[in-house]
């Protein structure tokens, strides 16, 4: 078993999670986190953290094939994330919203144009 990151985290990229994880295995893109599977402990601290509950374990639901194969594939592109950073601008208003899966980017984040929660 591992967590993996769904649909919900697209246009949020709340990093609560990233903060939390013991094991550094979150990957910025421009629009979403994901988690590289062979890295994920399994320890769960994570979930709890995400405000928008995009976080589940991949025994969860069936479509959740999806997000590991996305995880995965991600991972292995997207720059290593390892602290907090203050999510999208809009998160909150996308926070919830259905049908986000059409506007995940496939674009790296950019960890020195970020913005770190906080300051």
């Amino acid at each position: 078993m591992t967590y993996v990151v769904t649909e919900n985290c697209i246009k949020c990229k709340y990093t609560d999670c990233v903060e939390v994880c013991p094991v550094d295995c979150f990957y910025e893109g421009e629009n979403m986190l994901v988690i590289n599977p062979d890295e994920c402990i399994d320890c769960g601290v994570c979930v709890p953290e995400c405000p928008a509950q995009a976080i589940i374990a991949d025994t969860e639901r069936a479509a959740t094939a999806q997000w590991l194969d996305l995880n995965r594939k991600y991972s292995e592109l997207w720059p290593n994330i390892t602290g907090r950073k203050a999510p999208l601008p809009d998160a909150d208003a996308q926070n919830g919203r259905p049908g986000k899966a059409a506007e995940l980017s496939p674009l790296p984040g950019d960890a020195e144009l970020a913005e770190v929660a906080g300051k």
